[in-house]
């Protein structure tokens, strides 16, 4: 299994939708019967402290694998963002906690 790194950007003025679809994408996001595994997530924020995009970081047996978990993201299937990124992550430090 590797990790992967995903960001997400909303697209402009675009709260109302995330907030609308919140719930089932973290429903989405702690279920651990998926092939991508969610390690660690949230969302990015704006200068107003409101919620304008998100980081994932999934364990997964390949890069098709986390993409296959952005497809099916119900934030992606109502259209939030406009940007996603996906990309192979390795650790090499812990200093989160």
């Amino acid at each position: 299994m590797a990790l992967f790194v995903i960001s997400y950007i909303d697209k402009p003025d675009s709260l109302a939708l995330r907030m609308a679809t919140r719930e089932a994408h973290l429903a989405y996001a702690h279920d651990d019967s998926k092939p991508a595994i969610v390690k660690l997530g949230g969302p990015y924020l704006d200068e107003k402290g409101d919620m304008a995009g998100s980081l994932i970081i999934v364990e997964a047996p390949d890069k098709a694998a986390a993409i296959a978990f952005t497809e099916n993201d119900p934030y992606v299937r109502a259209g939030l963002f406009r940007s996603i990124d996906v990309r192979p992550f390795r650790v090499t430090t812990n200093r989160m906690g």
